[in-house]
């Protein structure tokens, strides 16, 4: 069997000439794709933030049901990590509304 020849040209660029065809490139730039990386990093170090022990965690590490651990209600874990959350999301936010200018 004969193998079809491929057309090097599509219906919409029927009748232009190889200069007025535009190049279509890919949406996101270099700067898009850092912008997400670092809106991931924040996201990630906020929940890492958040981590830690529970409230019923003795300081030496055994669970105890009388035992409260006021360390949940740090400042960390209360007011840090969920900002930083926050400020992940945001930044991804942008990172994908973000015109490539190339």
């Amino acid at each position: 069997m004969a193998k079809k020849a491929k057309n090097k040209y599509s219906a919409d660029q029927f009748g232009k000439s190889e200069e007025s065809v535009e190049r279509k490139s890919f949406y996101f730039g270099k700067k898009n794709f850092k912008l997400m990386l670092i809106g991931l990093g924040l996201i990630l170090l906020g929940f890492v933030l958040m981590m830690g022990a529970d409230a019923n965690t003795t300081p030496d590490g055994k669970f105890d049901p009388s035992y409260w651990n006021e360390d949940i209600f740090s400042f960390r874990r209360i007011r840090l990590a969920p900002l930083m959350v926050i400020a992940g999301f945001v930044i991804q936010i942008f990172a994908i509304l973000k015109r490539n200018k190339d």
